[in-house]
């Protein structure tokens, strides 16, 4: 399936008003589609924006419109923004949320007002997203999201804390009674994001502290355990699980081999949390030093040289064991990049930057219907035309021109 790229001259991309055009033109993708009338928003976009499945909502779609639209409110200031937050955070707390456990049922069913659960699993990773829509929506001056941001805050220490490796088990039963033996980074580092954007709502300084913690924990000492670098699996003990789903590539919340994205998305984390280093408990002298390592050997080994982006998975041989590209990719590394040209003022991150988003503009930007398309081939092939199923919502690519937005020079 061939799509076709961009070719008109690309734009300055270290424009400020480059990056606002492009969030606009992405949320014009969404608003106001994506806005269910009877509750929630639609989770199912092919490439023209057509909904494919309205009944399914998923709580990581749920919780990420919430964010796109907090965050459009907070750069625009338009009204139908605000609403449209407020909608959604009564589907959060009327239809995910359980008032008996205080957890968040992953995927649901609506149909003619009448909402189903469909797996009512707890996620560290949903609840990490739960805790990040409440914090941005705080941010965005809704007043209530403070108590339920507090409020989920208790329910992961509660229910997922583990104390004595410092950081959050994975997953959970319904009513709790259970948990899985499987442990993951993924959900610890979205945590960390989520406790980055709660200390920003509230400036409580044990969240900035506690995702100090689990970045400690996971970018250094997991790291250790695997070559230096952030492996995705562990087992209850948190020691490496080197085969977790090493058949499943296509597993999109735990897949296998190291994964550049998420080492790019950490270097951006670290940066972001070396902010607040006057608010840490320990020392910070190491955060920018190993953001640089872990984004300097996403690129290393997955840079495409041939043909542009960033591969999605790399095993620990080395060699690319999933050569797709994601967008998700493309959008934390070319953030990290900036973030990385601002704090350290070496040029090659801006050239990276540049590069990177270079290569989006051309092969990933939807430039007739809007948005960004979800995944290419090694080749940058196109391979479906479903652009935007449950999960993306463009939050990573709108929230990367968010954080790079804080960076640029001013015009």
């Amino acid at each position: 399936m061939s799509h076709a790229k961009a070719s008109a001259p690309l734009p300055d991309f270290m424009t400020p008003s480059t990056l606002l055009q492009h969030v606009e033109r992405t949320m014009a993708f969404y608003h106001p589609r994506c806005v269910d009338p009877e509750g929630g928003f639609f989770h199912f976009f092919k490439d023209d924006g057509t909904i494919y499945d309205r009944r399914t909502r998923h709580l990581v779609s749920s919780t990420r419109f919430v964010f796109d639209y907090a965050t459009a409110w907070r750069q625009f200031g338009r009204d139908e923004h605000l609403a449209a937050v407020g909608h959604g955070l009564r589907f959060l707390r009327e239809a995910h949320r359980s008032a008996a456990t205080g957890g968040y049922a992953w995927v649901l069913d609506c149909r003619g007002g009448t909402v189903t659960t469909v797996d009512g699993t707890n996620h560290c990773y949903g609840l990490a997203f739960v805790l990040l829509a409440y914090a941005h929506a705080l941010q965005a001056g809704v007043a209530q999201a403070g108590a339920w941001l507090a409020e989920t805050f208790d329910v992961a220490e509660r229910r997922f804390w583990e104390p004595e490796h410092g950081l959050y088990a994975d997953e959970a039963t319904a009513d709790w009674s259970e948990r899985s033996s499987y442990r993951g980074q993924n959900a610890n580092m979205h945590m960390c994001e989520a406790l980055l954007a709660a200390f920003d709502a509230t400036r409580e300084v044990h969240y900035v502290r506690r995702a100090e913690t689990l970045a400690r924990h996971v970018t250094m000492r997991q790291a250790a355990l695997a070559g230096g670098i952030v492996w995705e699996h562990y087992r209850p003990d948190w020691s490496v699980d080197w085969d977790y789903n090493r058949d499943d590539k296509t597993n999109i919340f735990r897949p296998w081999g190291y994964q550049p994205g998420h080492l790019t998305e950490w270097a951006k984390l670290l940066l972001i949390l070396e902010r607040h280093r006057d608010q840490l408990a320990g020392p910070s002298d190491w955060l920018v030093p190993r953001a640089r390592e872990l984004f300097d050997v996403a690129l290393e080994r997955a840079w495409d040289a041939r043909h542009g982006g960033i591969h999605y998975g790399f095993a620990p041989d080395g060699s690319i064991c999933d050569g797709d590209k994601y967008f998700w990719v493309q959008a934390e590394s070319l953030a990290a990049a900036a973030l990385l040209g601002a704090r350290t003022g070496e040029p090659r991150y801006w050239d990276w930057y540049r590069r990177i988003w270079a290569y989006a503009w051309t092969c990933f930007v939807d430039h007739r219907y809007g948005a960004w398309y979800r995944i290419l081939a090694p080749d940058n092939a196109k391979l479906t035309d479903e652009k935007s199923p449950a999960g993306k919502t463009d939050y990573h690519t709108m929230g990367a021109c968010h954080d790079v937005l804080k960076v640029l020079p001013r015009e």
